[in-house]
């Protein structure tokens, strides 16, 4: 039986609900958390069938495991993505935090490992590590966080980072189905790739079309490891509605002001994963369901499916045939689009994949699919 494929959104940040579209880096309104939006935005996704809240980190943003725990709090099945950075605190205090969550949540907190993706920001955090040596410091930090989940102890590590002598926790990581939290590694160098099969349940990267992500794919799911896509939607009533939303965006005046902004901070980046993506923003349609148009502008997660609630089905399922079976959305507004989501597309998901599982003829294989897609990808502009 095939494992049904999972969403999760990213969490509101303040000024999400004042219609604020922007990087959020550059907004000073997600410094500080908005409570009561925030949790009822978390019902609402546990209610309609969300498996995960993302809460970012940055260092423009609350710490994610004090607001994630806060909102677990006032929550009953929904999980928490707490992103963090190895390197900033110790391994073993890192665990802690972690099965402390778990137990006072029932398990409810999965873990989005992150390297960081820009030297200066890493610098105001008091890190001055390489790209490369951040992904190797990683896979040492993930490896001892495995040693005390797998209640080794003591727990003894020397490495080139870090060193652990007789490490001990009385407090274990708590939830009904597992031993350890599930683990999302980010990023699209080799070096995340590396880890991510090594040590991670999920490999996370930005979204290309699906031609171009499967191959990295059937590699990873080969070591046994699942990949998650990130990326945005746009789902209207009608084509020609969603593709107005997409030019509507575009000509926010926010966006309009923050012409430049994005290449300046893509060049400071020494992530591989957003200079690529941020290239792909040069087509503005990667398929016809795929619109780069935002990337230019307000970042590598803006790559969106745009479409009718049957299209943007078609699409996750090119995705799915491709090996995705994991997605971290959001859109404009996050949680409209949440809600335009889990109405409109999310239960044709589920009854596809029931008619799969019943042995109804399934979606058109990726390769009959692709040679829709008239030649190049980005060729084609969808009607509008």
């Amino acid at each position: 039986m095939t494992a049904p494929l999972r969403f999760h959104w990213r969490l509101i940040q303040g000024g999400d609900l004042q219609g604020a579209i922007a990087p959020e880096r550059l907004s000073s309104a997600v410094a500080l958390p908005e409570m009561a939006a925030q949790i009822a935005f978390c019902r609402e996704a546990e209610q309609s069938g969300i498996d995960s809240a993302l809460v970012d980190i940055s260092s423009a943003k609350p710490d994610p495991m004090v607001l994630g725990m806060a909102l677990a709090a006032s929550t009953e099945r929904l999980k928490f993505m707490v992103a963090h950075r190895p390197g900033l605190m110790s391994p073993a205090l890192f665990a802690q935090q972690v099965n402390t969550f778990s137990t006072l949540a029932s398990g409810r907190i999965t873990l989005n490992m992150v390297a960081g993706y820009s030297p200066a920001e890493q610098l105001t955090y008091g890190d001055n590590a390489a790209h490369d040596t951040r992904y190797e410091r990683m896979k040492e930090y993930l490896t001892i966080c495995d040693r005390f989940w797998s209640a080794e102890e003591p727990v003894n590590f020397s490495g080139q980072h870090y060193r652990i002598q007789d490490g001990r926790l009385r407090t274990p990581f708590v939830a009904p189905d597992r031993s350890a939290p599930e683990i999302y590694v980010g990023g699209g160098s080799a070096n995340a790739r590396e880890a991510a099969s090594a040590l991670a349940d999920c490999w996370l990267r930005f979204a290309d079309t699906p031609e171009n992500v499967a191959p990295q794919a059937a590699a990873m799911r080969l070591s046994g490891t699942e990949v998650g896509l990130r990326l945005s939607c746009i789902v209207r009533p009608t084509r020609r509605e969603a593709i107005a939303a997409t030019r509507g965006l575009l000509d926010a005046p926010a966006i309009q002001r923050r012409q430049g902004s994005e290449a300046s901070f893509v060049k400071a980046s020494d992530a591989e994963s957003m200079r690529s993506t941020y290239d792909l923003g040069e087509q503005e349609w990667l398929t016809p369901h795929l619109w780069a148009g935002a990337v230019q502008t307000l970042g590598a997660t803006t790559i969106a499916l745009v479409g009718t609630p049957d299209e943007v089905v078609d699409e996750i399922y090119r995705f799915k045939e491709a090996g995705i079976s994991q997605f971290i959305l959001h859109g404009w507004p996050k949680w409209e689009e949440m809600r335009i989501f889990c109405r409109d597309v999310l239960p044709l998901v589920r009854q596809r994949e029931q008619m799969d599982e019943r042995g109804s003829p399934p979606g058109a294989e990726l390769a009959a699919v692709s040679s829709q897609t008239n030649g190049e990808h980005g060729s084609r502009r969808p009607e509008s």
